[in-house]
């Protein structure tokens, strides 16, 4: 989720011809069939100011941030005072539980809109404790910001410097959509419901970085404020939620 400038000297893959339809075998999931905690085997909680200026402390309190009830993963951003924070919210990864290279990552979501609030589903490198970002590659499968209609789906890597390139596709984020990426050796594809919206390089000789051949964790969060959104205002709702139906990760089955 890390903005900065974007490059122009970016590599665009065009895709020519139609590809044979993969088939995949599920690997891991978590469909929030359960009430109360979610699983601690799958999730763990970043803790604190993280990232990018933003405004919200990240909790572990697993009912007031972050809980699973009817069905879903619930993510609540909420305006409270907090250590030295205005704002709450709650950010679960599976850093340094589960991390995979290559496959179909997909989570079925429904997002709060309002001035400031920054719902995501990415993945970092799990080499980013050693390298740091951006050397250790970051996927950004869905973000939103603000009252947008419309997510981005945006890839960051390190080749002499930050570069980075995204696609935005037009989605009413209130309601319940996919958001996937498909991911092998060669590529990234972005979808929005199943469909195609976007396709990146990622062959090391291509973009001078390995970070897209190696293990990535998956991260589900409601950042509030930072430089990219920029601060809440007063028609920003509060107490708001991002409802996680599930999340699924795929690999490709053996022909």
């Amino acid at each position: 989720m890390k903005k900065v400038i974007l490059l122009s000297a970016v590599i665009l893959l065009t895709c020519c011809g139609r590809e044979k339809e993969a088939k995949w075998d599920l690997v891991w999931s978590d469909e929030f069939e359960y009430s109360g905690l979610p699983d601690s085997t799958k999730w763990g909680n970043e803790v604190g100011f993280i990232r990018n200026n933003e405004l919200q402390y990240y909790t572990e309190r697993r009912i007031e941030n972050s809980v699973v009830h009817d069905g879903n993963l619930l993510i609540i951003g909420r305006k409270e005072r907090f250590d030295t924070a205005n704002y709450t919210s709650a950010s679960l990864t599976t850093d340094r539980k589960h991390a995979w290279t290559f496959g179909k990552i997909e989570a079925r979501m429904k997002l709060p809109k309002g001035q400031g609030m920054w719902p995501a589903f990415w993945m970092l490198g799990q080499n980013v404790h050693e390298l740091g970002w951006p050397e250790c590659g970051e996927i950004d499968i869905m973000e939103h910001i603000n009252n947008d209609n419309f997510v981005h789906g945006t890839l960051h890597w390190y080749n002499k410097d930050h570069l980075s390139s995204g696609k935005t596709a037009p989605c009413d984020v209130t309601q319940y959509h996919s958001y996937a990426i498909e991911w092998d050796s060669d590529s990234i594809k972005w979808l929005l419901d199943g469909k195609q919206y976007h396709q990146l390089p990622v062959k090391s000789e291509i973009i001078g970085n390995q970070a897209f051949q190696l293990p990535f964790y998956i991260i589900l969060n409601l950042a509030i404020g930072g430089s990219w959104p920029k601060d809440p205002d007063e028609t920003t709702q509060f107490p708001d939620t991002v409802f996680v139906d599930y999340v699924r990760v795929y690999q490709k089955a053996e022909e």
